[in-house]
């Protein structure tokens, strides 16, 4: 089942004894809360690891300004953009030297694919990551609505595990990766 915004938050609210929210405007300490740290949370656990269903490729627009120094050429990142994972040229997604600054992406080439995380829609969240985004909202909302910070440390390590068994089941969702260049292999030949 696909959660919005409001659902995650709600129960992860629940899940600290707090009452669950129908809006992020409605006033109460809850959903004041929930309204500051959801987003914060939400983009650090996307940024956390190159989730299948949150990584997307884009070529993108090549700007007009050059940067000041190291490389020739500046690409305007997507506006969903979270995290690079890499950069490439001529239909690949990778092999490009690039460094992001300054919300551009600079490299020497003059087209790139970039390889990224994205934010998708709230909808869009497999059920794996619903409970390790949850199980991190209720540590993050344990010490503002309950002062408590014993059962905050709980709270934080039961999102670590929730965390790591998401990892492990987005991670089994391709094909495992293979070595494609060793060069000492080709240095004996």
């Amino acid at each position: 089942m696909a959660l919005s915004d409001i659902a995650l938050c709600s129960r992860a609210l629940l899940k600290i004894g707090a009452g669950s929210i129908a809006s992020f405007d409605e006033g109460t300490a809850e959903a004041e809360v929930a309204a500051n740290l959801f987003p914060s949370t939400r983009d650090a656990l996307l940024s956390a690891h190159p989730w299948s269903f949150a990584t997307g490729q884009a070529t993108l627009a090549k700007l007009a300004a050059e940067p000041v120094a190291d490389y020739e050429h500046a690409f305007q990142l997507p506006a969903d953009f979270l995290r690079a994972l890499s950069a490439g040229a001529g239909g690949r997604g990778r092999g490009v030297d690039y460094r992001i600054a300054e919300r551009r992406l600079h490299a020497h080439v003059d087209e790139v694919v970039l390889t990224y995380i994205f934010r998708p829609a709230e909808s869009e969240f497999p059920p794996f990551f619903d409970a390790a985004l949850i199980a991190r909202l209720a540590a993050e909302f344990c010490i503002p609505l309950t002062e408590s910070t014993s059962r905050a440390d709980s709270l934080h390590k039961l999102a670590d595990a929730e965390f790591r068994r998401a990892k492990v089941i987005d991670s089994q969702q391709e094909s495992p990766g293979r070595i494609e260049d060793f060069t000492l292999i080709e240095v004996r030949r």
